[in-house]
C-alpha cells in the first residue's frame, strides 16, 4: 500500500431475525449475507469482508476506502439487512425479524435507524494487528469498564508503564447518548473525570479512545441505544467494537486480559437484568439460560492492504476459544446462578430509569387509579 493511503475498517450489525426466539442466526441469512458482500467485493466497493454472527445478530465486518461514515458503505449493509429480512426471515417466520431496522427507507446513514457501528479510518501501520468484538444480549455501556482497564489502568496494561511510547497516556471521547453531546478526557491526569462519568454506564459511553501523544486512534465502539431511538424496547442494543493492538498501542493479550473477569451488565433477559459478561468461542456465541448469560466474541486479525488477514483466508483468529478464559466462564455461570436468584428484585432487575423503556410501564399504569393518598 503507498504511504497515506488509508483503510477503513467497518463492522455494522443487525438482528434481523433468529431462531428459537432471540437466540441464533440461521445459515441462510449468513449465506444471502455473504453473495451480497461478495458481490460488492467484486465490484471494487469493498476490498475485504467477513459475515458472522453473535447469538441473534448479524455482523458484517468490511474493509474499504471510503472513510467512515460513508453512504456507499452504509447503503450495502442496509440493503443487505433488508433483503435478508424480506427474503430469508419473514419467509421463515423467523423470531423478531428486522426488529432492528427502525425505518423503511434509508437515509444515508445507519446511525440512528437501529443497527449498531464501529468504524475507524487508519493508515495502515508497519503491521496492523485488531481485534474485532461483538457482544450479544447487552448494551454498549458494557464496554466501559473494559476500555478503562486496556488504556488506562497500568494493573491491566503493563505497557502503560514500561512502553515509552504509551506513558503518555489515552484520550477517550465519551458520549452522553442522552444529550447527544461527547467530550474528550485524558488520562491518567483526569482519570477520576473519567470514572466520574463511564461509571453511569446507561449514559456515558466511550466511542473512541486516542493515544494522547500523538492522536493515533486506537479503538472504536458503537454507540445506539436502541430504546432512547424508537422511545420503547426494541431489543437490546448488542455492541461491536474494533480495538488496534501492539506497535505503541496495548498488546493483544493485555487487551483481552480484562475479560478473564465477568463483570456485571445491563440486558440479559428481556433487556431488563444485570447478568455476568461471558467470554466465548464462536462456537458457543448463543444465549440460552435467561436468554443469557450475555455473551461476547473476539476476532484476531492482521489488516494488510486493506485485506483482513487470518488463519485460514479472512477467517479470523478465534480468540476466546481458548482454555484460559474457561476459569472466567466458570466464574459467569456461578454469578448467574447467584443474581437469577434475586428472581424480580434490584439488583438482578434494572432501575426504573431503564425499565421506563421496558414493556413494564404498561403494567404499572393499569395500578395508577388505585393508588390513594396517604
Amino acid at each position: 500500500m503507498s504511504k497515506g493511503q488509508r483503510t477503513t475498517i467497518s463492522i455494522i450489525k443487525a438482528d434481523v431475525g433468529s431462531v428459537g426466539g432471540h437466540h441464533v442466526v440461521h445459515p441462510e441469512q449468513i449465506r444471502v449475507a455473504k453473495l451480497h458482500l461478495e458481490d460488492a467485493r467484486k465490484s471494487g466497493t469493498i476490498v475485504d469482508y467477513h459475515v458472522f454472527s453473535c447469538g441473534d445478530d448479524l455482523e458484517l465486518l468490511m474493509t474499504h476506502r471510503h472513510g467512515e461514515n460513508s453512504s456507499k458503505i452504509h447503503g450495502l449493509a442496509w440493503s443487505t439487512f433488508k433483503e435478508i429480512t424480506e427474503k430469508v426471515s419473514k419467509p421463515m417466520k423467523l423470531y423478531g425479524a428486522g426488529q432492528d431496522l427502525l425505518s423503511d427507507t434509508f437515509s444515508g446513514n445507519v446511525k440512528g435507524m437501529g443497527p449498531g457501528v464501529a468504524e475507524m479510518e487508519v493508515e495502515e501501520r508497519r503491521s496492523e494487528p485488531i481485534v474485532v468484538f461483538a457482544a450479544d444480549k447487552t448494551e454498549p455501556g458494557a464496554f466501559n469498564y473494559l476500555l478503562f482497564r486496556i488504556f488506562a489502568d497500568p494493573s491491566n496494561t503493563a505497557g502503560l508503564i514500561i512502553d515509552p511510547s504509551m506513558h503518555g497516556g489515552f484520550t477517550f471521547r465519551v458520549m452522553d447518548v442522552q444529550e447527544s453531546k461527547s467530550v474528550d478526557i485524558s488520562c491518567p491526569a483526569e482519570m477520576y473525570d473519567l470514572i466520574a462519568l463511564i461509571g453511569t454506564t446507561g449514559r456515558y459511553i466511550i466511542e473512541r479512545v486516542y493515544r494522547t501523544s500523538d492522536k493515533l486512534l486506537a479503538a472504536v465502539s458503537s454507540t445506539t441505544r436502541l430504546s432512547l431511538i424508537a422511545g420503547r424496547y426494541v431489543g437490546k442494543d448488542d455492541p461491536v467494537m474494533l480495538i488496534r493492538t501492539q506497535h505503541g498501542l496495548p498488546a493483544t493479550g493485555e487487551v483481552l486480559a480484562p475479560f478473564g473477569f465477568p463483570h456485571l451488565v445491563a440486558g440479559f433477559m428481556r433487556g431488563s437484568h444485570y447478568g455476568p459478561l461471558m467470554p466465548v468461542g464462536l462456537g458457543n456465541a448463543k444465549c440460552t439460560l435467561f436468554d443469557g448469560p450475555p455473551r461476547i466474541v473476539a476476532l484476531g486479525y492482521n489488516v494488510c492492504d486493506g485485506r483482513l488477514v487470518g488463519v485460514g483466508g479472512s477467517e479470523p483468529a478465534d480468540l476466546f476459544d481458548d482454555p484460559a478464559f474457561d476459569r472466567a466462564r466458570d466464574i459467569a455461570n456461578e454469578v448467574t446462578d447467584y443474581i437469577r436468584r434475586h428472581g424480580e428484585f434490584m439488583p438482578a432487575r434494572l432501575g426504573p430509569e431503564e425499565m421506563e423503556y421496558t414493556t413494564l410501564p404498561q403494567v404499572l399504569e393499569k395500578l395508577k387509579p388505585r393508588f390513594q393518598k396517604a
